[in-house]
């Protein structure tokens, strides 16, 4: 699938660092919790997700779920949406959402609407990198590099209930993050302004977003809740 040489080794290991961290980072369900095994296997004794995978298959599934929507769906610091931290609930988000499902057609794919997610979503740009389309995935990621920056702090600092310091899932976006390049000069800026700013907090609302029309014709991406099919294997 990747070819030969140490360049395809490599994206071969990133692609299989995606498809894990593109079910580990979705809402954790008993399907997920079954194909624990099936992901170790992908990334086996990878240092990032070794802590992660052993924690999903020990916390209760009830309280994974809590703890998941604690985390990504009440704090928008941990926004799972790459576009979020650069444009916050302003018009230009819906220029840059835009942008992502005109990127998925580059790969040949089509965005569908109908499982109510944004083009943007983390998982989903994972997904593509892992099965579709590695540099278009690529280029969002690297794009949108100061956010997934932002997510992987938010998560590092994030205070359980127990009093530790340090979101679980953090792992999962070490993991992701050691496959992109380092940080540096307008993207360090652009992280340590949004640190001390947060995104803008204008709030409009994403009604033009809808206003891209649909391209007929071609396979539509897979939902964020499945092992990606066609991952490395």
């Amino acid at each position: 699938m990747f070819g030969r040489g140490r360049g395809a080794r490599r994206d071969e290991a990133d692609a299989r660092v995606w498809a894990v961290c593109s079910v580990l980072l979705d809402y954790p369900t008993a399907e997920l919790v079954a194909s624990l095994e099936d992901l170790e296997a992908l990334v086996p004794d990878h240092p990032d997700l070794v802590g992660l995978l052993d924690h999903l298959r020990r916390r209760p599934l009830t309280q994974l779920q809590q703890d998941y929507v604690a985390t990504f769906d009440h704090t928008r610091k941990c926004a799972l949406y790459l576009t979020y931290f650069a444009y916050g609930d302003t018009r230009r988000r819906g220029a840059a959402l835009v942008q992502f499902k005109e990127a998925y057609r580059r790969a040949g794919v089509e965005w569908v609407e109908d499982h109510g997610e944004l083009p943007d979503h983390l998982c989903a740009v994972l997904q593509l990198g892992a099965t579709v389309d590695a540099d278009v995935a690529r280029g969002l990621l690297e794009d949108h590099r100061a956010g997934v920056e932002m997510l992987r702090m938010a998560l590092s600092a994030w205070r359980n209930d127990d009093g530790t310091v340090g979101s679980p899932w953090a792992a999962a976006l070490r993991a992701v993050s050691g496959t992109l390049r380092e940080l540096a000069g307008d993207e360090a800026d652009a992280v340590r302004r949004l640190v001390e700013q947060g995104p803008p907090a204008e709030e409009v609302g994403l009604s033009g977003y809808g206003a891209d029309p649909a391209l007929s014709g071609g396979p539509a991406l897979i939902a964020p809740a499945t092992l990606p099919v066609g991952a490395p294997a």
